[in-house]
């Protein structure tokens, strides 16, 4: 028996409020699976679980506040050669005047099929109908691979018609949108929401003054997100000994070559520049361990690159969740990976590994029109990639000046487990690699594991 504890999701997290669970008692999960959302200063994480098996109890209610690491649920571990479908649960008889137990979420029933609340949270997330769907499981039970290959038959069909309020449809919102409506008083069954199948986002919410209640208390998330930002950066500047380099880069043949790359597809498929960025300091990453690792107890370097990306909150504050094995994703994948990780970081729907775990971090300030920026490394991490605006400049080309695009590309490094001439190396790497852009875009390799995020 297993527990599922509450995570740690940032250096400086002692403690997270669960504020929804997805599954309930006898719900079958897999490594993977999103199992909960837990409340930190920065944002709304889905949290999973890393192994097969079975809930058996859930042990804390939504809502409760507790310190990192305190059992949140059981799990009975199951080897995955056994994780097939549960079968269906009996029906229960009339619910007592009680109501449910302790922390268990109420299942949800269709046409006397049963549905966990992982698979009732899938459907929705697919715009599939759940009350349509024939169960291949035992009793009729409609189970993950029902909805998923439900989801692909609808594939090209127009969307479904969105059911007006109160129709009997759960309604769509994002955790942050939640918390946001709670506090601004703001009734969502009024919002139109622009997510995925008409979901509300934290951006959808209307700012309104929250009911005037003796003795309440606003929460500022802004301030909670600038707060933890203070906290993180000032053991940054007090742990770890930083060393800064600069140089610049020359991006002709980079943005040459990405032109041509884009210029015969559609404006939805065409990759930016600064993916190409984050590509080629992903790549230099992985053959540079001194840089891109942990510092936990010691230097620990680590065998795959995932990236973090500094990304603008539209409430204020910066996140830098992680894009998993950045060196190894082709171009277009990496493009597809960048737009949902930003509009998810936005919508306050990070998951627990993109949280926790980067490795090495991009901030680009180039659309702001800033030349160079320095970055703080954020802890336990040991390097930050900084790049500023594209700009004309004058370099030698072939021992004569030339005006060529370039970008000031800087690091900052952690000197317990770097040096200037390995930090210098690095960037000559990058460098190298956007000379020669073709490199960066090799064949789709094969994967040797699910991609997730330790």
């Amino acid at each position: 028996m297993g527990e599922f504890c509450m995570p740690s999701l940032g250096a400086d997290m002692d403690e997270g409020t669960l504020i929804e669970w997805f599954v309930a008692p006898g719900d079958l999960v897999r490594r993977g699976d999103i199992v909960a959302v837990v409340d930190t200063e920065k944002s709304d994480i889905e949290v999973e679980v890393f192994e097969d098996g079975t809930v058996t109890e859930l042990l804390v209610d939504v809502g409760a506040t507790v310190p990192v690491g305190t059992p949140l649920a059981r799990i009975e571990a199951t080897p995955r050669s056994r994780v097939t479908p549960s079968p269906a649960p009996a029906a229960p008889a009339a619910p007592a005047a009680s109501g449910p137990p302790r922390g268990v979420p109420t299942t949800s029933r269709t046409a006397g099929r049963v549905l966990s609340p992982l698979v009732r949270h899938l459907a929705e997330d697919l715009r599939v109908d759940a009350s349509d769907l024939r169960g291949s499981g035992p009793g009729g039970v409609v189970t993950r691979r029902d909805v998923e290959r439900a989801a692909r038959a609808s594939q090209g069909a127009p969307a479904p018609r969105r059911p007006p309020a109160g129709a009997g449809t759960r309604l769509r919102a994002s955790p942050y949108a939640r918390r946001l409506a709670g506090e601004r008083g703001v009734d969502l069954h009024g919002v139109v929401g622009s997510g995925p199948g008409g979901a509300v986002l934290a951006t959808d919410v209307p700012i309104a003054a929250p009911p005037d209640r003796a003795g309440s208390r606003t929460v500022d998330r802004d301030g909670d997100v600038r707060g933890a930002i203070a906290r993180s950066m000032a053991r940054s500047k007090r742990e770890i000994p930083h060393y800064y380099l600069q140089t610049t880069i020359d991006l002709g043949p980079a943005l040459d070559w990405l032109r041509r790359r884009n210029e015969d597809r559609p404006v939805t498929e065409r990759v930016l520049p600064a993916v190409l960025l984050l590509k080629a300091t992903a790549v230099a990453a992985a053959e540079h361990p001194a840089l891109n690792g942990r510092w936990e107890d010691g230097h620990r370097p680590a065998s795959n690159v995932h990236l973090g990306v500094a990304i603008a909150l539209r409430g204020g504050g910066i996140v830098a969740p992680g894009i998993a094995d950045a060196d190894r994703l082709p171009l277009d994948e990496l493009m597809a990976a960048l737009r949902d990780l930003s509009a998810r970081a936005r919508a306050g729907r990070l998951r627990q590994g993109e949280w926790t775990g980067p490795t090495i971090t991009v901030t680009n300030l180039g659309d702001l029109g800033v030349d160079a920026v320095w970055g703080v490394i954020n802890p336990p991490q040991l390097a930050m990639v900084g790049f500023g605006a594209v700009r004309d400049a004058v370099l030698a080309v072939d021992g004569l000046p030339a005006v060529r695009p370039a970008v000031i590309t800087s690091l900052a490094a952690d000197h317990r487990t770097s040096d200037g001439m390995q930090g210098a190396a690095f960037l000559g790497r990058i460098a190298r690699l956007l000379g020669s852009p073709e490199s960066l875009d090799p064949p789709t390799p094969d994967h040797h594991d699910d991609g997730a995020i330790p």
